[in-house]
């Protein structure tokens, strides 16, 4: 899907990590949320409540889940889970474009 039809966007954005990672919220009718994003090069980690796919829509990563010791690689066009009330870290070593969806 190239674009979200009728939707909502929050006009405050989410901004992580100094301002290195940065999003914004989009609510559909049905109550799905989704964040679309920039993350500059940088490693990171974050923590979930929801489940969560990751879908990078350019640059790359290398993702960590929890419990994990070993990294996968992820470019543009694969996406990632993550389970609910766990963390995942990123080495993020270009510039990455994503949305991430929450599921309740």
């Amino acid at each position: 899907m190239d674009q979200f039809d009728k939707v909502s966007v929050v006009k405050k954005a989410n901004v992580y990590f100094d301002g290195k990672v940065v999003s914004r919220t989009i609510l559909f009718m049905d109550g799905e949320k989704k964040t679309l994003g920039f993350m500059q090069s940088g490693d990171y980690e974050f923590s979930t409540a929801d489940k969560e796919v990751m879908e990078l829509l350019g640059g790359s990563m290398d993702v960590q889940l929890k419990g994990e010791t070993s990294w996968k690689t992820c470019k543009a066009g694969d996406s990632f889970t993550i389970p609910a009330n766990s963390s995942f870290k990123l080495r993020v070593p270009e510039l990455a474009d994503y949305c991430c969806s929450y599921i309740k």
